[in-house]
């Protein structure tokens, strides 16, 4: 309630039982620092709420958990008013700051709350968090990363990230993140280095698991205020000229991969997949979520479509409809209800790329399962295909605005069907 002591408005209440371990008092007055009563009631609720958030700070400097103690003090600090510094650095202060910081800690019969005083004149170490402590708190640091994402999309996003921790681990150990040194860095890439030369992996894939440590480590750093020096600067690997996947030629695919029997050792399904992407040219992912309300087989010009449905697509252009024909359309004619084995498209590009391999269906050891989406993109660019309709088709951004509906259904079957396997 709002009670006038003087001319000035306090709020006085009653403090929850939650709070008795840290709050000697049983009532709480607290100025307003008004004397207006329609002020002092827009104000009553907010200082309530810095009383309550500082209240819970305190709860949390019980704590016997230290990281805990110290996001306590820090928290506290500043519902007080104050920057947490370490005690090193609040002896440094102006005796003027000093002294401000001093008196802001309550005393109560006699004795300085004790939380307030660590909170304020810096008594709370840093913690020492080590690197698989580092990601477990990466995760809720970076919640915004899964939105609209269904739970294979988070695996697949997480399952790289998790795998940089655990190299990293193995090879410098879980050392604190204060305690990682230069030498533990470049022991790092020295043994990235030696696996690119003697596994035949591509430096791209050692710079994206440095990649995914430096966002860690520099992520925590910087969200837990530990306020570190992190010696990660020139990890990455030259990597010369970019790599692309290149695109099967037409003689390939018709020669090899559409060959009586080629894909008859896969699973039906991913060889249906496959078949779908030789004139759709749409990821493989894409293809793995497809269900039978976004394959239409019905009416003139049969198609399918791209949408979220339960997961999160992978550019805001990549929403579409793509007309089906040839070995495409008849591949869904048989799999009309979609491809639910691979839906979450884990496994997918492992389980084709190495039956190409073994099978010798690869043109060059550089061709994969997605050198199809790039195949069919060059089948369109050398048939006159418009380029705002190869991009919408594709999925890709047209870098420049998009006017009007784009071409009807029927216009994409007709240019579609002309570079059909």
């Amino acid at each position: 309630m709002i009670r006038k002591r003087g001319t000035i408005y306090q709020l006085v209440k009653r403090v929850p039982k939650r709070y008795r371990s840290v709050e000697d008092r049983e009532m709480v007055w607290i100025s307003l620092h008004t004397d207006s009563v329609s002020v002092a009631e827009l104000k009553a609720p907010i200082a309530w709420n810095e009383l309550v958030q500082a209240w819970e700070a305190k709860l949390r400097g019980n704590d016997t958990d230290a990281e805990a103690r110290f996001e306590a003090a820090r928290d506290l600090a500043a519902t007080m008013g104050f920057r947490y510094m370490p005690i090193a650095q609040v002896a440094k202060l102006p005796i003027e700051e000093l002294l401000g910081r001093v008196e802001a800690v309550s005393v109560r019969k006699g004795d300085p709350n004790r939380l307030e005083a660590a909170a304020l004149l810096g008594a709370e170490s840093k913690p020492q968090i080590n690197v698989s402590r580092a990601l477990d708190h990466y995760w809720p640091l970076t919640k915004d990363k899964t939105l609209g994402k269904s739970q294979a999309q988070i695996r697949k996003w997480q399952n790289p990230i998790k795998q940089a921790i655990r190299d990293f681990i193995a090879v410098v150990g879980d050392k604190a993140l204060s305690d990682i040194t230069r030498d533990d860095v470049r022991a790092f890439r020295d043994w990235w280095i030696e696996r690119v030369e003697t596994e035949e992996l591509k430096p791209t894939t050692a710079n994206k698991n440095m990649d995914h440590l430096g966002k860690v480590l520099k992520k925590v750093n910087e969200e837990k205020g530990l306020d570190l020096v992190l010696p990660l600067g020139g990890l990455r690997l030259d990597e010369g000229e970019k790599n692309t996947r290149p695109p099967f030629s037409v003689a390939w695919i018709k020669e090899k991969l559409m060959a009586t029997g080629a894909l008859d050792g896969l699973d039906p399904e991913a060889h249906g997949i496959i078949l779908v992407m030789i004139n759709t040219g749409a990821r493989p992912s894409e293809i793995a979520a497809l269900r039978s309300g976004t394959i239409h087989l019905d009416g003139d010009y049969p198609y399918i479509s791209i949408e979220p449905d339960g997961r999160r697509l992978k550019t805001k252009h990549a929403r579409r409809t793509i007309p089906l024909t040839g070995v495409s359309l008849d591949a869904l004619k048989r799999h009309p209800a979609g491809f639910p084995r691979y839906r979450s498209a884990e496994g997918l590009s492992k389980v084709v790329n190495e039956y190409l391999t073994a099978r010798s269906l690869r043109e060059t050891p550089d061709h994969s399962l997605y050198s199809l989406r790039h195949s069919f993109e060059d089948r369109m660019l050398k048939a006159g295909v418009d380029e705002r309709i190869r991009r919408d088709l594709m999925g890709h951004r047209l870098g420049r605005e998009r006017y009007g509906e784009g071409a009807s259904l029927e216009h994409m079957s007709r240019l579609l069907q002309a570079i059909a396997l």
